[in-house]
């Protein structure tokens, strides 16, 4: 049974804040007027776990460091080529602090990594690039959407709508898709990835690849290695967007085999999907597309083939996003007209009796007038023998007149042969 509103009447949730709860929403947390590069830190933030992989081309030449200390990294990056520095948590202003004066990050850049409602984008600092870009997965079953937030709602006086009580958690059938911010620095001989939250996320086929010198990402700088974190950011939405798809199939076959009163919200709820999925791609395919048209010197050209497959990826990605949403629209549209075909079914059968009734009634009324019978001219055919029985005749050969009329017609069962 459907969640409903303080009204009492069962709603589709906005579109907005479908979108408002699969994103994390804009909230600056800087004072207007602030100085260029100042943050303030998300008092919910997890407290950030830096963990470490540096490597090189030998197979001895790798050291991976869990729960680093800072002041490890200068060793690190002195004895091997390359150190991929991973930050999950930014609860900690003093870490990411330490760590831009470290890797001689701008402050405008650690100031969007801190506030995480970054669109997709590049930006060049000279000694480093910056890359803005968002993850996309599924949470585990059971586990909230960290941007679900219940108070919100109930201070509203409304009840979420966009999570019924029926979902199959367990199959994943309605899990939501989330997304998180992924703030990445290359520089010559290292890369430093900052992530919102631990858990989740799409580096661990790259890290097996360093684990196990799969490939030739140990032979590599440090400009493959953040290609390689990109692709694995881009090749996560697949997954998401083909569960989608099956779920989107599974709703048209509902569809088309009957009419149900949740058909609207679920397919309201896989557009808000598909629209926050698009609104994370396509910043992120024009963010692709400008480290592949502007040279930086430390994106070697090899590398810059290597980009062009996440171009061509992400433009995959968001045709098939337009296509589902397009999908969606004729859903909808089919929705509504089987809606309205059921209930021009239903005022149609209603008006069949109408209009068998129309005369049955006028016979009725005409004889159910209280005239006096003994005054001359008032009605004599009531005095007739067997009247009461001969209008019973009456109407029931009319009623049945008309119901052949209308079975000839089609009317009756489902046709319209008026045309024949």
């Amino acid at each position: 049974m459907p969640r409903r509103w303080k009204t009492g009447a069962v709603r589709k949730p906005p579109l907005a804040r479908i979108v408002r709860k699969a994103s994390k929403p804009f909230r600056r947390r800087t004072k207007p007027g602030a100085a260029p590069g100042a943050f303030r830190i998300d008092p919910q933030a997890p407290k950030p776990v830096v963990n470490v992989i540096a490597f090189g081309p030998l197979p001895e030449q790798i050291e991976e460091v869990t729960d680093c200390e800072l002041s490890v990294l200068p060793d690190l990056l002195s004895r091997y080529p390359v150190t991929w520095v991973n930050v999950d948590g930014l609860g900690d202003a003093g870490v990411i602090e330490r760590l831009g004066e470290m890797f001689e990050l701008h402050a405008l850049a650690l100031e969007d990594v801190v506030h995480v409602h970054q669109r997709a984008k590049v930006e060049d600092y000279d000694d480093n690039l910056f890359v803005v870009a968002r993850m996309a997965w599924f949470p585990s079953n059971g586990e909230p959407s960290p941007d679900d937030n219940p108070a919100e709602s109930a201070a509203n006086g409304q009840v979420d709508v966009a999570k019924q009580p029926g979902d199959q958690q367990d199959n994943g059938e309605e899990r939501r898709p989330d997304t998180e911010q992924v703030s990445l620095f290359l520089g010559k001989n290292f890369v430093v990835t900052f992530q919102e939250r631990p858990g989740s996320d799409s580096f661990e086929p790259v890290r097996t690849r360093l684990r196990r010198r799969r490939g030739r990402l140990r032979e590599q700088g440090a400009d493959t290695l953040a290609y390689s974190l990109l692709d694995a950011i881009i090749d996560g939405y697949f997954p998401v967007i083909e569960e989608l798809g099956s779920r989107l199939e599974r709703l048209d076959d509902d569809i088309l085999s009957r009419i149900g009163h949740d058909h609207l919200q679920r397919l309201h709820r896989l557009r808000g999907d598909l629209l926050v999925l698009r609104k994370n791609l396509w910043p992120l395919r024009e963010a692709i597309h400008s480290l592949i048209r502007d040279p930086h010197p430390l994106i070697s050209e090899e590398t810059h083939y290597f980009l062009r497959d996440c171009y061509d990826h992400t433009v995959q990605l968001l045709d098939v996003v337009e296509t589902y949403r397009e999908l969606c629209a004729d859903l909808r549209e089919y929705h509504y007209a089987q809606v309205s075909a059921r209930t021009n079914d239903v005022m149609k059968v209603l008006t069949i009796i109408s209009t068998i009734f129309i005369p049955l009634t006028f016979i009725a009324g005409v004889y159910g007038m209280n005239f006096d019978t003994n005054l001359p001219g008032n009605m004599p055919e009531l005095e007739l023998p067997y009247a009461y029985p001969i209008t019973m005749l009456v109407m029931a050969v009319i009623a049945a007149v008309l119901l052949i009329g209308f079975w000839k017609k089609g009317w009756l069962r489902g046709e319209d042969r008026s045309s024949k």
